[in-house]
C-alpha cells in the first residue's frame, strides 16, 4: 500500500487516541480463557471499516482475508464475525467517545473555523419493520389478552405437576416452561415495554410543556406552541400514538427525500462550513426538528469551546420561544421561519409565523447578505448527509434501541471526520 493510504493513517491516528476505557476491560490475569485480540487492532479495524462503508461483521471478517488494507490493520489475523460484533457491542459507549478525540485532532489541525455552522437532521431507518408498529389502544387490548393467556397457561402448568415426568421425559429437570408459555410471556413483555415507552414519552412532553408555560407566564409565543401545549396536557399517551414491538424507542417518521413513512430515528448533525467537519451529532426519536437546535448548539459549545460566528438551520427548527432564548444570549442565528418558498415578493404562506423574531428573520432573509449566508446552509450540511447515506451506504442502523443507535451514529461521524482529516491535512500543512 502507498504510504498515504487511509489504512496507514488510521493505524497511526488510532494509536495516539486514549483507549484506556477499553483496555480496562482486559485486566484478567488468572490465565484462564482464550487470549483476546488486541483492543487497538480491533478499534483500528472498526474505524477503518466504518470510514469506508463496511459495518456488517460478516463483511468485515471476509475483508480480513480479501482486502489488503484490512489485512494490514489486522496484522494478518482474522477475527470472526461473532468476535467483531461482540467487541462493538461491549465497547460501544467507549467507541462513541472517540468522536470527541477525533474532533480535537481536526481542531488542532486547523480544520475547525467556527465561521458558519449549519445544523440539520435526516431520518435513518431503524432495525425494525414499520408493520410492527401498533397504537397505544391496540397495545392495551393485546396486553389484556396476553395477560389472560399467560395466567391460563400458568394455571395449566400447575395442574400438570403430577404428571411432569411423563410429559418431559427421562433426563429432564421437569421444571422447563412449556413452549407456548415461553412464547406468550415474551410477547407480553414486548407489549409492556412498548407501552412503557409511549407513557414515558407522554410524561416527558407534558413536563417540557409545563416548563415552557411557567417560563412564559402561561402565554404561548405562537399558534404552533399553543397546539403543542394542548396535545401535551395529559401525561397519558393518545390512543392513536404508535410504538414498535421490535424496537420500541424508534418512531414512524416521514423521510424528507422520498416523503414516505419509515420506522426510523432522527439523526442530527452540526457541520462547520469551512471544511465540512462534524462538530456535534446526536440521535433522537423526536419526529420533528423544532426542539433540537438548543441542544445541538450546547453540544457544539461543549465540544469546541464557544458558539460559532453564525448558525443556520432550515424552517423545521423554527420554535419562536426557544430561538428567542438563543438570540437573547447574543448568538448569531439565521433560521427560516417559513417552510414553503414565497411565490412573489412579500407574499407569505397561509401558515406563516407571526412572532416578532419571525418577522425579523424574514426581513433579514430578504437582504442580499442574508440570502447569501443562508444559501451556504445546503452546501455545508447536506453534502455530509449525502456522503453518509449515499456514498457510505448508511441508511439504516444495525443496532436497536436509542442508546445503541446513538453509539453507532457517533462511530460513523468519528470515522467520517477521520477520513476528512486524512484528506485535508496535507493541504493544510502546505498552506
Amino acid at each position: 500500500m502507498p504510504e498515504s493510504h487511509l489504512a496507514r493513517f488510521v493505524a497511526q491516528v488510532v494509536g495516539e487516541l486514549d483507549l484506556e476505557e477499553i483496555y480496562a476491560e482486559y485486566g484478567r490475569s488468572d490465565g484462564r480463557g482464550k487470549a483476546a485480540y488486541h483492543p487497538l487492532m480491533m478499534v483500528r479495524l472498526l474505524v477503518y471499516c466504518y470510514a469506508t462503508g463496511t459495518r456488517s461483521s460478516r463483511r468485515i471478517e471476509r475483508a480480513s482475508y480479501e482486502d489488503v488494507a484490512v489485512r494490514y490493520l489486522c496484522s494478518n489475523q482474522h477475527p470472526d464475525h461473532d468476535t467483531i460484533a461482540a467487541f462493538r457491542q461491549q465497547h460501544l459507549e467507549a467507541l462513541a467517545k472517540l468522536f470527541i478525540q477525533v474532533l480535537a485532532l481536526c481542531h488542532k489541525a486547523g480544520l475547525v473555523k467556527l465561521g458558519q455552522v449549519s445544523i440539520d437532521g435526516s431520518k435513518l431507518a431503524a432495525n425494525a419493520s414499520r408493520q410492527r408498529s401498533v397504537t397505544y389502544e391496540t397495545l392495551s387490548e393485546r396486553e389484556r389478552e396476553w395477560a389472560e393467556r399467560v395466567a391460563g397457561l400458568l394455571a395449566e402448568a400447575e395442574q400438570s405437576d403430577a404428571v411432569e415426568d411423563a410429559r418431559h421425559g427421562a433426563g429432564a429437570r421437569g421444571d422447563e416452561l412449556p413452549e407456548e408459555l415461553r412464547t406468550a410471556s415474551a410477547q407480553l413483555a414486548k407489549i409492556r415495554v412498548a407501552k412503557q415507552e409511549l407513557e414515558r414519552e407522554a410524561r416527558q412532553k407534558a413536563e417540557q410543556a409545563g416548563r415552557e408555560r411557567e417560563a412564559q407566564n402561561r402565554k404561548p409565543r405562537d399558534e404552533a406552541q399553543k397546539k403543542r401545549w394542548q396535545r401535551s396536557r395529559s401525561e397519558t399517551p393518545a390512543s392513536d400514538s404508535q410504538a414498535n414491538l421490535t424496537d420500541p424507542e424508534s418512531r414512524v417518521m416521514v423521510d424528507g427525500a422520498t416523503k414516505s413513512f419509515l420506522q426510523a430515528y432522527n439523526a442530527q448533525l452540526a457541520v462547520d462550513g469551512e471544511h465540512q467537519i462534524i462538530l456535534a451529532q446526536t440521535v433522537t426519536n423526536a419526529v420533528v426538528d423544532h426542539q433540537q437546535l438548543p441542544s445541538m448548539l450546547a453540544k457544539v459549545e461543549a465540544n469546541v469551546g464557544r458558539a460559532p460566528d453564525l448558525i443556520t438551520a432550515d424552517s423545521g427548527y423554527w420554535s419562536e420561544w426557544e430561538l428567542q432564548q438563543i438570540v437573547d444570549r447574543g448568538v448569531n442565528l439565521l433560521v427560516a421561519p417559513d417552510q414553503v418558498r414565497r411565490k412573489a415578493p412579500g407574499e407569505l404562506p397561509p401558515n406563516a409565523k407571526q412572532g416578532p423574531l419571525a418577522k425579523r428573520m424574514r426581513e433579514r432573509l430578504r437582504s442580499v447578505d442574508g440570502r447569501m449566508e443562508y444559501s451556504q446552509r445546503q452546501a455545508t450540511v447536506e453534502p455530509v448527509f449525502a456522503w453518509i447515506k449515499t456514498i457510505l451506504g448508511y441508511r439504516r442502523f444495525l443496532l436497536r434501541g436509542l442508546r445503541n443507535a446513538q453509539g453507532e451514529w457517533s462511530l460513523i461521524c468519528a470515522a467520517l471526520n477521520l477520513r476528512r482529516l486524512h484528506r485535508l491535512q496535507p493541504a493544510q500543512a502546505g498552506t
